[in-house]
């Protein structure tokens, strides 16, 4: 019985954003226009690994927050098994678009950014997570200062770090 309580708040959690989930999907996948991994399986695909989790988080924040971490995994898992099975053929570069408010438009292979992203996650775990509810899950800064319960300033300051070091691993401009 348990489990059904369980299903059907996950059910309400997510159909009670699914307009905003899809549209972090959307753009999340805004480069990749060839590939089997849309906008609806991605959200899906979230769906189904958030399945068993989302009904002990409380708040928009903490489910924006998972969902980023979940879409993250999703991509990354997607890209990889397809660049698994095309071993020895010409690799096709699938990219996200990582545009953001304020920030120039760059396309950054996803592959790249996932291994920068477990990289930085080596050196500050913290820093990881404000990608995962800024970049995946599009919180805004005052979302996620009310999240880690820390001043925007604060936020901000670490968001610019870790836009910071992930240009220098992925070897652009910041």
């Amino acid at each position: 019985m348990g489990e059904s309580i369980d299903a059907d708040a996950a059910r309400a959690a997510f159909s009670e954003l699914y307009d905003e989930l899809r549209r972090m999907a959307r753009r999340r996948l805004g480069g990749a226009r060839h590939t089997a991994l849309d906008t609806v399986a991605l959200l899906h695909e979230t769906f189904l690994k958030l399945d068993g989790k989302v009904a002990r988080v409380e708040g928009r924040g903490p489910f924006m927050a998972l969902a980023g971490k979940a879409m993250r995994q999703v991509i990354a898992n997607y890209l990889r098994d397809r660049h698994a099975h095309k071993r020895g053929g010409e690799l096709e570069r699938v990219t996200l678009h990582t545009r953001l408010p304020g920030d120039a438009a760059t396309d950054t292979d996803a592959l790249d950014l996932e291994a920068g992203l477990q990289a930085l996650e080596r050196l500050d775990p913290r820093l990881v997570e404000l990608v995962e509810c800024r970049f995946y899950g599009g919180m805004e800064f005052a979302e996620i200062a009310a999240l880690r319960g820390c001043s925007e300033r604060t936020v901000f300051r670490d968001w610019q770090r870790a836009r910071a070091w992930l240009h220098a691993h992925l070897g652009e401009p910041a």
